[in-house]
This record gives C-alpha cells, structure tokens and sequence, in this order.
C-alpha cells in the first residue's frame, strides 16, 4: 500500500499513464493525490477527466486554476473557442456528468501532518482557517448551477488577506490563494503578476513559504501550479509542477519516505 503525490497533468495523459507503470501502481491498494490542474494545454484533457473519474476512491484531487477555468467555460463566464484544447472536453458526450464530478473535488486535502493545494497555503493562515475557507469553498462550487453564481467568486482579487477576511471577497480571495499564488511581499500581501522562477522576481517579493514566521511551518504542504519552480523540496515543502506539459518532466512524490518518480513529457523513440 502506498500514496503518491502527483504534479500538475494538465492533459498529458500518455505520460500519466507511463508514470503509474513506474510506479506500478496498483488502484486496489495504492491511492493517487492530483495536485490539481488536471486539465487544459495539454492534448488529452478529456481522457485525463474521465480516467481519474473512473478510480473513485483511489484519486484524490484538488482543484487547481485551469479546472475552475473549465468550470468558467462551462458556465459560460468565459467565451468558448479560445481555449482549443479543451474543446473535446466541452463537447464530450458526458460533459455534464464530468462537471459535476469536478466540482465535487476540493480545493484542499488534509491527511495526518500533510496538505495538499494546487498553489499552497496563504502564509497568513493557520491550518484551521485553510481548512474552514476550503470547506466554504468546496460548498459553493460543489452546488453551483450558474454563471451568476460562479461570477461570484471567479475572477482577481485584493492580494490582501486582511482587506478580503470581513468582506463578499472572501471566498474569491481565497479561491485565487488555493490555485493561483506564487509570490508575496514581507507583509503577506499576494502579487498575481509575477509567475517565474525564484530569484528572477521584483527584490520586495519572495516565494510564499519563504515569509518568517508562517503558522503553517510545521505542516507538510504539497502543491503544484509552479513551473517555472519546479520540483522543489525544502523542510515541509513539496512543489511537484515539473511542467510536462512544458515538454519536461510528470513527477510523482511517494509520501512514505518523499522519494520522487519522473517520467518525461515525449519519451525517446
């Protein structure tokens, strides 16, 4: 029996595939934990839904940005056509049954002393409140029905905890903290524009889980959404977004002992 952490798919379904042969996984005893983007870019978004969608309780995915994406092309909140890649999903026969099962997922997965977001913990948080907002949030989009009710909490936000905690964008801010933040300033204030690697940003930012003083230091965080980082560990930090769909690497972290498995995007003929 064991659990496996799993980056950022985004379609790239063949090299899922090759992945879990690696791994030898095993859906009778094993469980798989998606780091959420499991959709979009990639060439088999569709193949991904429904496969993960077909090991019931043996996946446990979170959603990450280009899920709630599709969620927002769905329900109309974002123009179809300009996204081509996941066009078959739209018009997939079992796209309705496909949507309600994604918007079934959580934003946040708690097991022991790890937590897994697609781009972490608001370093503001402590755990009980990143569970509460994710508990909110799994209840509102797990009922959704429309496009006036996703406009609600789709779309940018303060990157401002403090501004967002007593006000209507609560729950958006923290939907952009689960699947969209990378940088922060000293004060914990988000900045949404910057996406490259550490080092290569404005001096006033730093990486999230780099802020002093983070409650959430002693929890195991797993995430993705991070290319341009990459696979990074550091004492209870997990970043697994090795950019397959990038052309590099899908990286599978074992919890047990954080041992890492990787397969590349296009295998050599």
């Amino acid at each position: 029996m064991a659990t496996y952490a799993i980056g950022d798919v985004q379609g790239c379904y063949n090299a899922l595939q090759r992945l879990l042969d690696k791994i030898h996984f095993d859906p009778a005893t094993d469980t798989l934990w998606f780091a959420g983007d499991l959709v979009n870019r990639g060439p088999q978004s569709l193949k991904t839904l429904q496969f993960v969608k077909s090991l019931g309780h043996s996946a446990i995915t979170v959603l990450g940005n280009h899920d709630i994406h599709l969620l927002a092309l769905y329900y109309g909140l974002r123009p179809r056509g300009k996204d081509p890649t996941l066009d078959h999903v739209l018009n997939s026969p079992d796209i309705d049954q496909l949507i309600i099962w994604l918007q079934q997922q959580p934003l946040l997965h708690t097991d022991q002393n790890f937590a897994m977001a697609h781009a972490g913990l608001h370093p503001k948080w402590t755990i009980n409140t990143a569970v509460e907002l994710a508990e909110e949030l799994h209840e509102f989009i797990s009922n959704l029905d429309s496009q006036a009710a996703l406009s609600k909490i789709y779309g940018p936000s303060d990157g401002q905890w403090q501004h967002a905690a007593e006000s209507d964008d609560r729950l958006r801010y923290a939907l952009n903290c689960f699947t969209r933040m990378r940088f922060c300033n000293k004060h914990a204030e988000l900045d949404f524009k910057y996406s490259c690697a550490p080092g290569e940003q404005p001096a006033h930012l730093q990486p999230w889980f780099d802020l002093k003083q983070r409650p959430t230091k002693d929890i195991n965080i797993i995430f993705g959404h991070w290319a341009a980082l990459g696979v990074h560990q550091q004492e209870g930090i997990y970043a697994l977004d090795s950019a397959c769909v990038w052309g590099r690497q899908l990286t599978a972290m074992r919890l047990s002992d954080k041992k890492l498995f990787q397969v590349d995007s296009h295998p050599l003929q």
